[in-house]
């Protein structure tokens, strides 16, 4: 089961990685805020994946709170954004 949990890891590693690239070097602001929404949703998956490794389920209703700051402050950014032509 370790070698599950240690490609898991590698994997949610690696899908950060490449989503740090795509913050940094997207063409616009709503792939900013797309790749944004991803490495948050990454975040919540390492946590969950740490609370199956360790067997804790204390940190559940912080997941739950994160993904509902993220959807409000993802509201807020895509209601107010300004298009990238307009700059």
């Amino acid at each position: 089961m370790n070698t599950a949990w240690t490609i898991a890891g590698a994997v949610l590693l690696i899908s950060a990685a490449l989503t740090t690239y795509r913050i940094l070097r997207g063409p616009s602001t709503l792939d900013r805020l797309v790749a944004a929404d991803v490495l948050v949703a990454l975040c919540m998956c390492g946590l969950a994946l740490w609370a199956a490794i360790s067997r804790d389920s204390t940190v559940v209703p912080s997941i739950v709170a994160i993904a509902l700051v993220n959807f409000l402050g993802s509201l807020a950014v895509a209601r107010f954004r300004v298009r990238d032509d307009q700059q």
